[in-house]
């Protein structure tokens, strides 16, 4: 499959890169400095630019079977949302219908999910322009006419990939650890790409 990866040097595309590659798929890595990912590979291809410039996206997205999307700002800024907004245009008129979006465990109805800490203190407070980049990167998608899953992590951490994390949970759940390993947001966002349990859906995933 002829994937493109947006943020592909974050910590989670540089993760998907890597995992697709083994998967024998054929990647384009979009990054604002995508010379950063020192990978040597047949089916790599890298592609240098800024994800705000549409008509650099659009040009990227021609000829790809599927997108996926892993865009980080910091705390502040709003890459995610308008970033997200040039793809989506760009997959529309480019014919591309497939994407899978990578956002956070706490967005939407999802919030409910939640503890104090992250609920009134983490979202509330230090990361409130963060999560509202989120919330209105969320709403372009699901606005969108795109086959769409958004993938909703909880905190990242370094450990490996498991496989064995907690996915598409209700929003009552509360067994939960609020983490998962970033190896694991990959791995399950790369196998929303071969199975259609959670087209236009926005499944949490956590240990």
């Amino acid at each position: 499959m002829k994937l493109i990866v947006f943020g592909a040097t974050g910590t989670i595309g540089t993760q998907l890169v890597r995992q697709a590659l083994n998967q024998h798929h054929n990647i384009t890595a979009f990054a604002r400095r995508a010379g950063k990912i020192k990978i040597n590979h047949k089916n790599l291809k890298l592609i240098s630019g800024n994800v705000l410039n549409s008509e650099k996206v659009k040009n990227a997205v021609h000829g790809h079977n599927a997108v996926l999307v892993a865009l980080g700002a910091g705390r502040k800024g709003n890459i995610r949302s308008e970033g997200t907004r040039n793809i989506i245009q760009a997959m529309e008129q480019s014919g591309v219908n497939r994407l899978v979006c990578l956002s956070t465990l706490g967005a939407g109805d999802s919030r409910h999910n939640l503890n104090f800490f992250w609920k009134h203190i983490m979202f509330g407070l230090f990361l409130r322009k963060a999560y509202a980049d989120h919330q209105l990167q969320e709403e372009y998608i699901r606005n969108s006419s795109l086959i769409w899953t958004i993938v909703r992590p909880g905190a990242f951490t370094n450990g490996k990939r498991t496989e064995k994390y907690k996915h598409g949970f209700s929003s009552h759940e509360k067994n939960l650890q609020l983490k998962i390993s970033r190896a694991d947001v990959a791995d399950f966002m790369l196998k929303q790409l071969s199975v259609d349990q959670y087209h236009c859906k926005s499944p949490a995933i956590s240990y």
